[in-house]
């Protein structure tokens, strides 16, 4: 049985978890101890960060918007989620583990601009 390490709860949400070979749709829970995301087809198949086990944590800004698409760093390895509430998820996260962990990541064409600059 999948137990929570959050004993308040700050925000739950739904979103998406991409996983190498595919997607899992599920529920979003952050709390005062970890975010964590609970898979709807099997809640026993969740994952829980620890906030304190969070290196980094960004998504992609353009203007004012925020992406649905966001990265959290750990030491284990990249997680990449989607939410519709990203922003929310990255206003919560910044509370928890500080300004300095929270970035914006580069667009795709600045990522392609990089490249190209790198080259020459």
């Amino acid at each position: 049985m999948a137990q929570s390490l959050n004993t308040q709860v700050a925000l739950h949400t739904t979103g998406v978890y991409y996983t190498g070979i595919g997607n899992k749709v599920g529920k979003f829970l952050l709390g005062d101890k970890a975010l964590e995301f609970y898979p709807d087809v099997n809640v026993e198949q969740f994952i829980q960060i620890p906030w304190d086990s969070i290196k980094e944590m960004g998504a992609n800004v353009s203007g004012k918007s925020i992406s649905r698409h966001f990265e959290v760093y750990t030491e284990t390895g990249k997680f990449l989620f989607a939410s519709k509430d990203s922003g929310k998820i990255l206003k919560i996260a910044r509370e928890q583990i500080g300004n300095d962990k929270v970035v914006k990541l580069p667009t795709l064409l600045q990522t392609i601009g990089n490249f190209f600059k790198k080259k020459n």
